[in-house]
């Protein structure tokens, strides 16, 4: 600047009184959903720039009409892993109402190849089973012995006959009851009698032992849900032992698990179903009566590890939640999720009593909890000192701490 005129200097009148309260906004947290629309949470805080210096106030103090949101809705656009499905199964029925299936894939997006569904797990995945109408059926008549008839007689235990005592010979050998052995149909002197000897009452129930036999067979319930579940430890096998489904009507078995999802109808007694982890469900949809599986499960020690040390499983029905749960040595980085899993015809509630996420406030924003619901895949998360009450629309959550 030598060649250019320098001009005096001077002094300038400044006004040094505190500037207005204003609300002041953090650079927003990581965003809750790894995929698609979630939730970031962003600091705000009241401050006051006095004599160049930011001075923190207390809320009341700044224009309550004018606080920015503290929950702001992020989109993460480029999904990691993805769902892809196969195209649809025909109708199973060649007339009247049925149901068409397809197969569901985790996809890697950039290589487009199969990949383990626990990628996929936190990912929304869209139906796999579907009704159908394969038009209207030729009338039939309704007489005697065809489906068509109600047949409400109950056969007196004095009519148990040579088949159905054979069937319980058959049957002993797994050291199961009579009250488990599938109602047995019987043609005496041209009328249809039912023998019940299925009435378990299984329907909305969760199974914990080890091992075990669950008739489902004659419930009396077009749905009906049963649920196993195990230590984190473990993974749960089942097997059919019998089946009389109607898969022509679309009756069907659905087994579905935190990593699988499996219907099927034709050949399960020839089927071994790996739920890969410690909890199953089971939902037998029917509707002819009587009709239905019955099945024998077990639990053996996990072939490959699917949870982290710090990760918790709760059976219900009610139970205390404290987190930090980390070992002493372990990364702070890992994120502990808590698993709760109630019997099919229960419902969760989970209410926070007490946070308390010490002095730092302007580390709040990094700690959170996030809660899903594992029936829907819908996700929530509270932040802060927000104390809160959710409630499932389903029979199993997953409580994630961040931070």
């Amino acid at each position: 600047c030598h060649p250019v005129p320098k001009p005096e200097s001077r002094m300038e009148v400044c006004d040094l009184s505190p500037c207005p309260p204003r609300w002041k906004v953090t650079q927003a947290g990581p965003c809750s959903s790894s995929c698609g629309l979630g939730l970031a949470v962003q600091l705000v805080t009241c401050v006051q720039i006095h004599q160049g210096k930011e001075i923190l106030l207390e809320e009341h103090l700044c224009p309550v009409a004018e606080k920015p949101l503290t929950s702001v809705p992020c989109v993460i656009r480029m999904c990691s892993y993805e769902w892809s499905f196969s195209e649809w199964t025909e109708c199973s029925t060649s007339c009247g109402n049925g149901v068409q299936t397809r197969q569901d894939f985790c996809l890697n997006p950039l290589t487009r190849k199969q990949v383990n569904p626990i990628f996929c797990r936190h990912f929304p995945k869209a139906i796999v089973v579907r009704g159908c109408s394969a038009g209207p059926c030729p009338e039939q008549a309704v007489g005697t012995g065809s489906h068509g008839a109600e047949l409400l007689t109950v056969a007196p235990a004095t009519r148990l006959t040579t088949a159905a005592t054979a069937k319980e010979a058959r049957y002993k050998d797994l050291d199961l009851p009579l009250s488990a052995v599938p109602q047995e149909q019987t043609k005496t002197g041209g009328g249809l009698f039912l023998i019940c000897v299925s009435c378990t009452g299984v329907c909305g129930k969760l199974f914990l032992n080890a091992t075990g036999i669950i008739n489902m067979m004659g419930v009396g319930s077009s749905d009906c849900t049963v649920a196993i579940g195990r230590p984190l430890r473990e993974e749960i096998t089942v097997s059919i032992l019998e089946s009389s489904l109607n898969c022509s009507a679309g009756e069907v078995v659905l087994f579905s698990g935190r990593m699988m999802w499996r219907t099927g109808c034709r050949k399960l007694p020839l089927s071994l179903i790996n739920s890969r982890t410690n909890t199953l469900i089971v939902k037998q949809r029917v509707l002819l009566p009587g009709n239905g599986v019955i099945l024998q499960y077990n639990s053996r020690t996990a072939a490959k590890k699917y949870y982290q040390d710090c990760d918790k499983q709760l059976f219900g029905p009610q139970g205390e939640i404290v987190n930090p749960v980390q070992l002493p040595d372990q990364r702070q980085e890992v994120v502990c999720r808590t698993f709760i899993n109630v019997a099919p015809r229960h419902r969760i509630a989970i209410r926070a009593l007490y946070i308390d996420l010490g002095n730092e406030s302007n580390q709040t924003h990094f700690n959170y909890v996030l809660v899903r619901d594992v029936s829907t895949m819908k996700t929530m998360a509270f932040h802060g000192k927000q104390q809160f009450f959710w409630q499932s629309t389903g029979s199993q959550a997953e409580i994630e701490f961040h931070e």
